[in-house]
Protein backbone atom coordinates (compact mmCIF):
# COMPACT_ATOMS: atom_id res chain seq x y z
CA UNK A 1 0.00 0.00 0.00
CA UNK A 2 1.16 3.58 -0.85
CA UNK A 3 2.19 5.13 2.48
CA UNK A 4 1.45 9.19 2.14
CA UNK A 5 4.88 10.94 2.15
CA UNK A 6 2.78 13.74 4.97
CA UNK A 7 4.80 14.73 7.50
CA UNK A 8 2.58 12.82 10.94
CA UNK A 9 3.42 13.75 14.20
CA UNK A 10 1.69 12.24 17.70
CA UNK A 11 1.40 14.76 20.61
CA UNK A 12 -0.87 15.72 23.12
CA UNK A 13 -2.54 19.20 22.18
CA UNK A 14 -1.65 20.26 26.67
CA UNK A 15 1.89 19.97 25.30
CA UNK A 16 2.77 23.26 24.46
CA UNK A 17 6.41 22.04 23.22
CA UNK A 18 5.33 19.09 21.39
CA UNK A 19 2.54 21.64 19.51
CA UNK A 20 5.70 23.90 18.92
CA UNK A 21 7.69 21.57 17.63
CA UNK A 22 4.52 20.18 15.12
CA UNK A 23 4.14 22.94 13.74
CA UNK A 24 7.57 24.27 12.94
CA UNK A 25 7.92 24.83 8.83
CA UNK A 26 3.90 25.08 8.64
CA UNK A 27 2.14 27.97 6.34
CA UNK A 28 -1.54 27.65 7.66
CA UNK A 29 -3.24 25.61 10.74
CA UNK A 30 -6.61 23.73 10.71
CA UNK A 31 -7.48 23.21 13.69
CA UNK A 32 -9.66 20.27 14.32
CA UNK A 33 -8.25 18.43 17.78
CA UNK A 34 -10.91 18.22 20.27
CA UNK A 35 -12.67 16.28 22.61
CA UNK A 36 -15.91 15.84 20.77
CA UNK A 37 -18.28 14.55 23.57
CA UNK A 38 -21.33 16.74 24.36
CA UNK A 39 -21.26 14.70 27.66
CA UNK A 40 -17.86 14.96 28.81
CA UNK A 41 -16.74 16.52 32.14
CA UNK A 42 -15.32 19.83 32.26
CA UNK A 43 -12.54 17.86 33.26
CA UNK A 44 -11.87 16.07 30.14
CA UNK A 45 -12.70 18.82 27.85
CA UNK A 46 -10.18 21.20 29.45
CA UNK A 47 -6.76 19.71 28.31
CA UNK A 48 -7.38 19.32 24.67
CA UNK A 49 -10.38 21.95 23.81
CA UNK A 50 -9.04 24.72 25.94
CA UNK A 51 -5.39 24.25 26.84
CA UNK A 52 -5.09 22.71 23.69
CA UNK A 53 -6.72 25.55 21.75
CA UNK A 54 -4.85 28.05 23.59
CA UNK A 55 -1.02 26.09 22.67
CA UNK A 56 -2.44 26.23 19.24
CA UNK A 57 -2.95 29.88 18.82
CA UNK A 58 0.37 30.64 20.83
CA UNK A 59 2.30 28.93 18.95
CA UNK A 60 1.17 30.07 16.21
CA UNK A 61 1.97 33.66 17.26
CA UNK A 62 5.60 32.47 18.34
CA UNK A 63 6.47 30.79 14.56
CA UNK A 64 4.67 33.95 12.73
CA UNK A 65 1.71 31.19 11.02
CA UNK A 66 -0.85 34.10 10.15
CA UNK A 67 -3.92 31.80 8.96
CA UNK A 68 -5.91 29.48 11.44
CA UNK A 69 -8.81 27.54 10.62
CA UNK A 70 -10.82 26.35 13.91
CA UNK A 71 -13.37 23.86 14.14
CA UNK A 72 -15.78 25.38 16.66
CA UNK A 73 -19.23 23.85 16.75
CA UNK A 74 -22.76 24.55 15.91
CA UNK A 75 -23.61 23.44 20.06
CA UNK A 76 -22.51 26.60 20.60
CA UNK A 77 -25.95 27.37 19.64
CA UNK A 78 -27.77 24.63 21.05
CA UNK A 79 -29.42 26.06 23.78
CA UNK A 80 -32.26 27.64 20.72
CA UNK A 81 -33.02 23.99 20.31
CA UNK A 82 -33.00 22.87 23.66
CA UNK A 83 -35.48 25.83 25.14
CA UNK A 84 -36.67 28.19 22.56
CA UNK A 85 -39.14 28.09 19.60
CA UNK A 86 -39.62 27.18 16.98
CA UNK A 87 -36.27 25.10 17.08
CA UNK A 88 -37.40 22.57 20.18
CA UNK A 89 -40.02 21.85 17.39
CA UNK A 90 -37.49 21.09 14.79
CA UNK A 91 -35.49 19.18 17.63
CA UNK A 92 -38.74 17.51 18.70
CA UNK A 93 -39.91 16.81 15.04
CA UNK A 94 -42.92 18.64 15.41
CA UNK A 95 -43.19 20.34 11.84
CA UNK A 96 -46.97 20.72 11.71
CA UNK A 97 -45.87 23.32 13.79
CA UNK A 98 -43.16 25.35 12.14
CA UNK A 99 -43.07 28.71 11.03
CA UNK A 100 -42.57 29.53 6.89
CA UNK A 101 -39.53 30.35 6.59
CA UNK A 102 -37.79 29.17 9.70
CA UNK A 103 -36.22 32.30 11.37
CA UNK A 104 -32.77 31.39 11.65
CA UNK A 105 -29.97 31.72 14.44
CA UNK A 106 -27.31 34.26 12.90
CA UNK A 107 -24.67 36.03 14.20
CA UNK A 108 -26.45 38.52 16.21
CA UNK A 109 -27.69 35.92 18.75
CA UNK A 110 -25.54 35.33 21.58
CA UNK A 111 -23.77 31.92 22.24
CA UNK A 112 -25.84 29.84 24.19
CA UNK A 113 -23.92 26.60 24.83
CA UNK A 114 -25.82 23.69 27.53
CA UNK A 115 -22.67 22.06 28.55
CA UNK A 116 -18.97 21.87 29.29
CA UNK A 117 -18.01 21.07 25.18
CA UNK A 118 -19.84 23.88 23.79
CA UNK A 119 -18.99 26.26 26.44
CA UNK A 120 -15.28 24.98 25.59
CA UNK A 121 -16.19 25.62 22.03
CA UNK A 122 -17.49 29.55 22.71
CA UNK A 123 -14.18 30.09 24.83
CA UNK A 124 -11.88 29.10 21.81
CA UNK A 125 -13.75 31.20 19.27
CA UNK A 126 -13.24 34.18 22.21
CA UNK A 127 -8.94 33.21 22.29
CA UNK A 128 -9.08 32.94 18.39
CA UNK A 129 -10.57 36.95 18.26
CA UNK A 130 -7.81 37.60 20.93
CA UNK A 131 -5.00 36.18 18.91
CA UNK A 132 -6.51 37.68 15.56
CA UNK A 133 -6.94 41.29 17.14
CA UNK A 134 -3.32 41.41 19.30
CA UNK A 135 -0.98 39.15 16.90
CA UNK A 136 -2.62 39.62 13.82
CA UNK A 137 -3.03 36.07 12.97
CA UNK A 138 -6.34 35.48 10.50
CA UNK A 139 -8.89 32.77 12.11
CA UNK A 140 -11.34 31.59 10.75
CA UNK A 141 -13.79 29.84 13.36
CA UNK A 142 -16.28 27.51 11.31
CA UNK A 143 -19.62 26.16 13.95
CA UNK A 144 -19.43 22.72 11.97
CA UNK A 145 -22.48 20.94 12.07
CA UNK A 146 -23.15 16.96 12.46
CA UNK A 147 -20.56 15.10 10.38
CA UNK A 148 -21.61 11.15 10.34
CA UNK A 149 -19.89 8.55 8.91
CA UNK A 150 -22.59 7.57 7.01
CA UNK A 151 -22.59 10.90 5.31
CA UNK A 152 -26.38 11.23 5.55
CA UNK A 153 -29.30 12.77 7.54
CA UNK A 154 -32.92 11.52 8.40
CA UNK A 155 -35.74 12.88 9.44
CA UNK A 156 -36.02 16.88 10.17
CA UNK A 157 -33.54 17.51 13.29
CA UNK A 158 -31.26 15.29 11.03
CA UNK A 159 -31.11 17.22 8.56
CA UNK A 160 -31.16 20.70 9.57
CA UNK A 161 -27.97 20.55 11.68
CA UNK A 162 -25.93 17.71 9.46
CA UNK A 163 -23.25 18.97 7.47
CA UNK A 164 -22.19 16.51 4.60
CA UNK A 165 -18.37 15.68 3.81
CA UNK A 166 -18.41 17.47 0.21
CA UNK A 167 -19.25 20.71 2.22
CA UNK A 168 -17.33 20.76 5.00
CA UNK A 169 -14.13 20.12 3.39
CA UNK A 170 -15.62 22.55 0.36
CA UNK A 171 -15.50 25.12 3.30
CA UNK A 172 -12.35 24.34 5.04
CA UNK A 173 -10.88 24.81 2.00
CA UNK A 174 -12.17 28.27 1.10
CA UNK A 175 -11.59 29.58 4.82
CA UNK A 176 -7.48 27.68 4.19
CA UNK A 177 -7.53 29.51 0.82
CA UNK A 178 -9.39 32.68 1.04
CA UNK A 179 -7.41 35.38 -0.96
CA UNK A 180 -8.69 38.46 0.99
CA UNK A 181 -8.57 36.60 4.73
CA UNK A 182 -10.74 38.33 7.17
CA UNK A 183 -9.05 39.26 10.55
CA UNK A 184 -11.23 37.39 12.33
CA UNK A 185 -14.54 35.30 11.35
CA UNK A 186 -17.06 32.92 12.55
CA UNK A 187 -18.98 30.91 9.96
CA UNK A 188 -21.56 28.38 10.46
CA UNK A 189 -21.21 25.25 8.12
CA UNK A 190 -23.94 22.96 7.67
CA UNK A 191 -25.68 21.69 4.78
CA UNK A 192 -28.64 23.49 3.22
CA UNK A 193 -32.36 21.99 3.56
CA UNK A 194 -35.66 22.93 4.57
CA UNK A 195 -35.46 22.63 8.19
CA UNK A 196 -31.88 24.32 8.78
CA UNK A 197 -31.98 27.03 11.50
CA UNK A 198 -28.50 27.90 11.62
CA UNK A 199 -27.70 30.96 8.97
CA UNK A 200 -25.75 30.32 6.33
CA UNK A 201 -25.77 33.38 3.83
CA UNK A 202 -23.15 34.57 6.48
CA UNK A 203 -20.94 32.12 5.25
CA UNK A 204 -21.52 32.33 1.45
CA UNK A 205 -20.77 36.74 1.79
CA UNK A 206 -17.61 36.06 3.93
CA UNK A 207 -15.66 33.24 2.12
CA UNK A 208 -17.91 32.39 -0.80
CA UNK A 209 -19.50 29.03 0.25
CA UNK A 210 -22.51 27.54 -1.33
CA UNK A 211 -24.04 24.24 0.12
CA UNK A 212 -23.65 21.52 -2.54
CA UNK A 213 -21.01 23.45 -4.33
Amino acid sequence: RQVPTDHFTIADLSDADAVLNALQGVDAVIHLGAVPDPNASFEKVLSSNVIGTYNVLEACRKIGIKRVVYASSIMVSWGYAQFEEPYVSIREGRIEDLPDPIPPITLSHLPRPTEPYSASKVWAEGVCRTYSDAHGISTVCIRIGWVNKENAASGPFSESIWCSHQDIVYIIELALNATTAPVFEICYAVTDSKYRWVDIDHSRERLGYVSGG
